[in-house]
């Protein structure tokens, strides 16, 4: 009996796989998720550009004699012993005994010859500086300039101590706030990757309803071994997009591209994450796309499917963040609700993964979400057959809502 309702899911595997891998649209399936990413990346690009030219503050300095000369030698000084941005410093006048200098007049211009992007000004003296700018930057720069200031009064270059360096690799604070990270990353891909893909789940059954294809089908084979044989078919179709995808991106990191940040290494080391990361997106896609596939089945139409595609992603996005939310709380019944519960588990084991060395919890974990997609699919068909194909045993509609076949005759 077992062999027989896999041989049949194989065959609509193998059928469905093959329609959609070698249809005319599956490019644009495999290059559609690609032109976000280049036009993100031209876009960072662009704008990092943009920021480097626009964002480039600068604080003038107007007070009398060579005190201004001395701010901005005291802030050579000091800059690259400071944490953070230290604007650059200009000269804008050397101001004589009694002489003025408005400094609201300037910053209200397009700026000065030599500084035009003056964000700041300091007038005054050393000993009693006076910042004029907007109250975001004089919050910002108001430290910074008493100490330079002061630097700069202090009547001579001063000696900084030698600070002896004492570098440990990590804290242990440290690393588990880096191991969270990782395991934070590795939930938000497998949430994109599976809200890419397994949406297409939703439609699959439509054009066959609508062809009569499907009454033919579910006259030859199991309800249930053609739900798995769909469902594994997608799977399949996109395990290719991934790898396309993840081909072209190898490609473009040997061509030179910025890469991702690094991550702190997995608790279970970096092979094993990639194997359980793999793991853990088939058991998600099989079943969020199970029970997407049994939500689909009950659509007639193109726009019923379009009308579910809102709840869907809604469903999507609040196991995501069930799951990121236990992540933030180890050892409570949040954490662990999160990794008994069907649709969240991958995404919880696949966080533990990344932050506990152990092992066997995994492989639990494996075997229990691979059982709930064999119920989903069971329930999902024999709701199906129910429900859409209309066939069953009649016992079941008997009763109160119908009569026997006798007192109809009679």
């Amino acid at each position: 009996m077992l062999r027989n309702h896999l041989a049949a899911a194989w065959v609509i595997m193998r059928r469905d796989f093959c329609a959609v891998i070698f249809s005319k649209t599956f490019i644009f399936f495999l290059i559609g998720p690609l032109f976000p990413v280049f036009i993100g990346a031209m876009a960072a690009a662009v704008g990092s550009q943009v920021s480097r030219d626009i964002d480039n503050p600068v604080i003038g300095v107007a007070m009398p004699a060579q005190q201004g000369d001395s701010l901005v030698a005291a802030r050579g000084s000091l800059a690259p012993k400071m944490a953070g941005f230290v604007p650059e410093y200009t000269v804008l006048a050397r101001l004589a005994p009694g002489e003025t200098f408005d400094a609201r007049t300037v910053l209200a211009s397009k700026g000065v010859k030599g500084a035009p992007q003056l964000a700041a000004v300091v007038t005054g003296t050393l000993d009693k500086p006076v910042l004029t700018g907007s109250s975001e930057r004089v919050d910002q720069w108001r430290g910074q300039i008493a100490l330079i200031a002061a630097e700069a009064g202090s009547g001579g270059p001063r000696t900084f101590p030698e600070v002896t360096e004492d570098k440990i690799a990590t804290t242990a604070a440290k690393q588990h706030v880096d191991l969270a990270v990782t395991a934070q990353a590795g939930q938000v891909l497998l949430f994109l990757l599976t809200m890419l893909l397994a949406g297409m789940v939703l439609s699959n059954l439509v054009e066959e309803k609508a062809n009569k294809i499907i009454e033919v089908l579910a006259a030859s084979i199991p309800m249930d071994a053609l739900f798995l044989g769909k469902l594994f078919a997608m799977l399949a179709v996109s395990l290719v997009g991934i790898a396309v995808w993840g081909s072209v991106y190898g490609l473009l990191m040997l061509g030179g591209m910025k890469s991702i940040p690094l991550l702190a290494t997995p608790a279970v080391g970096w092979p094993l994450f990639c194997v359980l990361g793999f793991l853990y997106f088939a058991m998600a896609y099989l079943l969020l796309g199970s029970l997407f596939l049994s939500i689909g089945g009950m659509a007639t139409t193109v726009r019923e499917v379009q009308t579910l595609s809102m709840p869907v992603t809604m469903m999507q996005l609040m196991v995501f963040f069930f799951a990121s939310y236990a992540l933030a709380r180890p050892g409570t019944w949040i954490e662990t609700a999160s990794q008994v519960f069907p649709v969240s588990s991958p995404f919880a084991m696949l966080a533990q993964a990344a932050q506990s060395p152990v092992l066997w919890p995994h492989l639990i974990a494996l075997v229990y979400q691979a059982v709930w997609v064999g119920v989903i699919i069971r329930v999902g068909a024999q709701l199906f057959r129910r429900t859409v194909m209309k066939s069953g045993p009649a016992r079941g509609r008997r009763g109160w809502f119908r009569r026997p076949v006798g007192a109809q005759a009679r």
